[in-house]
């Protein structure tokens, strides 16, 4: 079994009144993907912020590294990279002064070059960073957090403001990463990156962990299971489905008919095929972590990021 990187237990961080982590738990292995999901004020980037010896914590205890974070700052900070939330560099540098830039910071480090490999920068070597598009300069950002060659990479919300095409060359640098067998902690708002990129995930709101494991097991503990929408049924379909039994619900006017086992879709076509009922197609949807999210919380997370 893999060594644990990251071990917290009991993190409180308060600020005055305001109590932004409420004694969370964690534990992450090395060489995992480790998603810290949830929207905007859950308190995800101040719990991470406290892992990379940025903020001091109020209470509970955390070890990076096997090292205690009030003892061992220096040696931890030397052993990890950090991509912020609100990551910039040197406009008027290239992309490779600037990687060279801040590995003169570190007495170890990663050649420029080998980094501009590893992000899939090679064409961009010599373009000004304020010339790059956002994808690209997030890239830069990756690499810049590899340059002391870190153990733990910390990437807080790398793809927010990205659209999609520029949001998935930074999971495949992401998938890079984990290839190389570094560990990855990834704080993200987008329940599809957890999803795709993570090993396990711990999603986040109001301060605390209210779920925590595989994407898979996240799931299948708390998700609804397999669902059939109906589209546009007409008044004998949904009777039939009523008197069947079979637990629906009505959706803006779709027909949302939960499949327990394997026969529940042929039986449920077996009903729609009868007598009178008629629809306009059916849809077969399994359970995602936005449906856990909604559950555990009962808003979807678009809404939270709204207020």
């Amino acid at each position: 079994m893999s060594e644990t990187v990251i071990d917290v237990k009991g993190l409180v961080k308060n600020y005055g009144d305001l109590h932004a982590v409420q004694g969370v738990d964690l534990e992450v292995k090395a060489g995992e993907v480790y998603s810290i999901l949830g929207p905007n004020g859950a308190g995800k980037t101040t719990t991470v912020e406290i892992m990379e010896c940025l903020r001091l914590k109020t209470s509970g205890e955390v070890r990076i590294l096997g090292l205690d974070i009030d003892k061992g700052q220096k040696e931890i900070r030397r052993r990890i990279g950090v991509l912020p939330q609100a990551f910039n560099a040197f406009d008027y540098l290239t992309v490779k002064e600037n990687i060279d830039y801040f590995g003169d910071l570190f007495d170890k480090r990663i050649s420029a070059d080998g980094l501009i490999k590893a992000v899939q920068l090679e064409d961009k070597r010599n373009v000004w960073f304020v010339n790059l598009s956002g994808g690209l300069k997030q890239r830069v950002g990756v690499a810049i957090s590899m340059v002391n060659d870190p153990e733990i990479i910390f990437l807080d919300e790398p793809t927010t403001g990205l659209d999609p095409k520029a949001r998935r060359e930074v999971w495949k640098v992401i998938q890079d990463l984990k290839a190389q067998n570094k560990t990855v902690i990834l704080t993200t708002h987008y329940m599809e990156e957890a999803e795709v990129l993570s090993d396990r995930v711990a999603i986040m709101d109001g301060g605390r962990f209210i779920a925590m494991g595989t994407p898979r097991q996240i799931i299948d503990q708390y998700g609804a299971g397999s669902i059939c929408v109906v589209k546009a049924p007409n008044d004998a379909a949904t009777k039939g489905v009523k008197d069947s039994g079979m637990q629906y619900e009505i959706t803006n006017g779709d027909l949302c008919v939960k499949l327990d086992d394997n026969r529940s879709l042929a039986k449920l076509v077996n009903l729609l095929s009868a007598g009178e009922a008629s629809y306009g197609e059916m849809l077969v949807k399994g359970s995602t972590l936005e449906d856990v999210f909604l559950k555990l919380t009962g808003k979807k997370l678009a809404e939270r990021e709204g207020q």
